[in-house]
């Protein structure tokens, strides 16, 4: 039976680094643990899931934080999800998504947001299937 776990500690935040880091090229490998710690600091959590064939191996991931804003009010927002390469489409995902939804339910919210690349269309099949919607575009500015 697949069980949601919530990383913690220093060794479970790192056996998710693989798949984090296939979401997150971008990151140093050695920053982090430190960066994920910090983000907890702030109410990141970091939930994942292993697979069926090794408790060790992580399969998936999802990190989430509460947030509130004049336009939602209080929700829930997924900053990371991810599943490993050899993982996908055996409802690793889907499993997390829901797992948040039960969490924002339980504490009363009525929204979980999510923001996704525009070339990630199997990604974007899933939110959709799990009851998502484009709801805005996100822009960015570097400065």
């Amino acid at each position: 039976m697949r069980t949601v776990k919530i990383a913690t500690t220093d060794a479970e935040i790192m056996a998710c680094a693989e798949v984090i880091l296939v979401l997150r090229p971008h990151i140093a490998p050695e920053n982090l643990l430190p960066q994920i710690k910090e983000m907890q600091q702030e109410g990141y959590h970091l939930l994942y899931l292993t697979t069926d064939e090794d408790p060790a191996t992580v399969a998936a991931i999802a990190g989430y934080r509460h947030k509130h804003n004049l336009h939602s009010g209080r929700f829930i927002y997924i900053d990371d999800l991810a599943t490993h390469p050899s993982c996908r489409a055996q409802g690793y995902a889907s499993l997390l998504l829901y797992h948040i939804r039960e969490i924002a339910l339980l504490e009363g919210l009525s929204i979980v947001q999510l923001d996704s690349g525009h070339g990630l269309w199997p990604a974007h099949r899933l939110y959709h299937e799990q009851g998502f919607y484009i709801s805005a575009h996100h822009f960015t500015q570097k400065v």
